[in-house]
């Protein structure tokens, strides 16, 4: 027989769940607020613009995205709609494409991190210590490894001029 999880594991689950929930909705708020359009652009263009040349094969810009994106072929189309980022055909495999981030996805990502960061100062930074930051982030590591996935590459400093996470 199988264990069951713990009281308390259960309940630190539904805590986590909520949580999550509620500070990804208060986040998408203060972006609109702020005139932007939805993290998942945020989320998107970061990643193409983090790509060594700037672009991306479509699965690959999925796997890399912070917010789970089961729709990624219709916000690339509204990226590429908006002129933020472009599709391009693959050289060798002519079935494939890549997606490029643009001048003026590279922009709007840098202006957009001004409203993102406030949020998560607000959000996260304003209610936690440092110190506290780093342990909910090595629990939080623990639970990503335990469903094997990768370890998740550092986050850059908030204070940083280079655009976060």
């Amino acid at each position: 027989m199988k264990r069951k999880p713990s009281t308390e594991a259960t309940s630190a689950w539904i805590r986590l769940m909520r949580v999550q929930s509620r500070v990804l909705d208060c986040v998408e708020q203060d972006l609109k607020k702020a005139g932007f359009p939805p993290l998942a652009w945020y989320d998107a263009l970061l990643e193409l613009s983090r790509a060594p040349s700037g672009e991306l094969r479509p699965v690959e810009l999925e796997r890399q995205m912070l917010i789970p994106q089961y729709s990624t072929s219709r916000l690339i189309d509204r990226l590429v709609d908006e002129g933020l980022a472009s599709r391009r055909e693959c050289k060798i495999d002519k079935r494939g494409q890549f997606v490029e981030i643009t001048e003026a996805g590279r922009e709007l990502q840098k202006r957009m991190w001004g409203a993102y960061s406030a949020a998560i100062e607000k959000y996260v930074g304003s209610k936690l210590s440092d110190a506290d930051a780093v342990k909910l982030s090595g629990l939080l590591d623990r639970l990503g490894c335990s469903c094997g996935e990768m370890k998740l590459p550092p986050v850059a400093n908030v204070n940083e001029t280079s655009p976060s996470r």
